[in-house]
């Protein structure tokens, strides 16, 4: 299933509802994190609630969309994601990285604290 992506916003922060697969194969969401940090949007929550399946390329995603945020003092969490997601997260040690709500208001107060 290709990874399709729905954009909304909550208190200035941009929420990107994703569904499907993130994957090699799948390079929109880099392509609209891209877009969207031009337009100087600096807040995101992305919601894994949908994602059923990531690679290490889809991990390798992540990681560049967290650093890209971070270098223009911009915030991003990670809002429920899918056990097995989780899971991958938790054996990849990337949930030391980022940090993970599964409550959707508490991952946009969060998101719109700015990085030092």
């Amino acid at each position: 299933m290709p990874l399709t992506i729905k954009k909304r916003t909550a208190s200035e922060v941009t929420i990107l509802d994703l569904t499907g697969r993130l994957w090699i194969l799948d390079l929109p969401l880099r392509d609209l994190m891209n877009g969207l940090l031009l337009e100087n949007n600096r807040h995101f929550v992305l919601n894994l609630r949908g994602v059923e399946y990531i690679d290490s390329s889809g991990l390798g995603q992540l990681i560049s969309i967290w650093t890209s945020i971070r270098n223009k003092a911009g915030h991003l969490t990670i809002l429920s994601p899918t056990k097995r997601v989780d899971r991958l997260l938790e054996i990849t040690r990337l949930n030391t990285v980022f940090e993970i709500f599964a409550d959707e208001i508490e991952a946009v107060q969060q998101a719109k604290k700015a990085s030092v």
